[in-house]
Parts: structure tokens; C-alpha cells; sequence
């Protein structure tokens, strides 16, 4: 496992644990230029200056025995009239990926707590990306195109300098390929 950059982390403000949702970077990318379209496990997450190969494998161990999954966006969801976000269905992968990380850091919960029942979501739009009329636009755009079949196989450690960007990956961790069938890859292990 590498060491993050120790020298870049320093500069960094701010860190997240991200699933990259490549599938609906063209939804994303107009509206929020800064940040790669994603689904949020835990922000607020270390401070970066504190990130080091510790963090990095208790990350990693965090994350041992969750298997890559897929999952579709179908859904234009709001919170209020300021965010314009995409609901995954299912979205219990990414509850248990945040449960994951929020047990192996107990410190860190989701938005510092403010929201105790965090809603997986991954954000079109929001206060930062225009007027009213624009945010109706692109929630417009999304319903258009959905819905969106996604691959999610990887977990990154990112960090910034604001919440605006830019983000930078700190470090990726790769989620295994779900086994076909787990009981015949137990009585293989074991043939003679």
C-alpha cells in the first residue's frame, strides 16, 4: 500500500471516502465541474494533514469482505430545493460500506452527525451550480436519461482543499468480483 503524498496531503483542507460512479459523469460534469460524479461514503473524514499509511490500512481492513455490486440510478431525488441528487437502487451496499467505515472509525460519522440516517445519494446539482431554474434544468436533464446501470467496484480516499475542489485521489482500493457461486468455491479449495 502506498504512502499517500505527504507534502500534498499537508495543503489539503479536507478528506472523503468516495464511490466513483464513472456511468454518470456526463450528468455530473456540467453541473459540478470541480468533483467527479460519486456517491458519498463518509464526509467528513480524517484531516488530511493526519492521513497516513495507518489510515490507509485501517481503511483497507475496513473494507475487507465487501464485494464490488451493481446498482441503478432510476430516481431524481431533492433535498429541498437546493440539491439535485440521483437515488441508487439498491442503495443497502452503500449503507453497509458507510456502516463499515464508520465502525472502524468511530470518530468520523456521516456530515459530522448531522444527519443520522445519511441517504446514499449522488449529487447532480446543488446550491454551488447555479439558480433555481438551473438546478430544475438539470434534474430535468437527468430523469431524460435514466436509468443509469452501474458497475461499483472501487472505493476511493479523496481529499481537497474546500468543498468546492479541486479533489485529488489520495488513494483506490479495488472491491473484489462477487464469487459465482460460494459453495462451489468452498468444495474446490478443498478437492483432492
Amino acid at each position: 500500500m502506498p504512502v499517500p503524498d505527504a507534502q500534498w496531503l499537508r495543503r489539503a483542507t479536507q478528506s472523503a471516502i468516495v464511490v466513483p460512479v464513472p456511468e454518470t459523469d456526463h450528468l455530473v460534469t456540467r453541473h459540478r465541474r470541480n468533483v467527479p460524479a460519486h456517491v458519498t461514503v463518509l464526509y467528513p473524514f480524517v484531516p488530511p494533514k493526519d492521513i497516513d499509511a495507518r489510515t490507509v490500512a485501517d481503511l483497507e481492513a475496513a473494507l475487507i469482505g465487501i464485494e464490488a455490486f451493481d446498482c441503478a440510478f432510476s430516481q431524481v431525488g431533492w433535498f429541498g430545493s437546493e440539491v439535485v441528487w440521483l437515488a441508487p437502487e439498491p442503495d443497502a451496499h452503500f449503507r453497509a460500506l458507510t456502516r463499515a467505515v464508520c465502525e472502524r472509525f468511530p470518530g468520523h460519522q456521516p456530515y459530522d452527525g448531522r444527519h443520522p440516517d445519511t441517504v446514499p445519494h449522488l449529487t447532480v446539482a446543488d446550491h454551488r451550480t447555479g439558480d433555481a431554474h438551473t438546478r430544475r434544468r438539470a434534474a430535468e436533464d437527468a430523469a431524460a436519461v435514466l436509468p443509469i446501470h452501474a458497475r461499483i467496484d472501487r472505493v476511493r480516499l479523496v481529499a481537497g482543499n474546500d468543498e468546492h475542489g479541486p479533489w485529488r485521489t489520495v488513494t483506490e482500493f479495488a472491491l473484489p468480483a462477487p464469487l459465482e457461486n460460494p459453495r462451489e468455491a468452498v468444495a474446490d479449495t478443498f478437492a483432492v
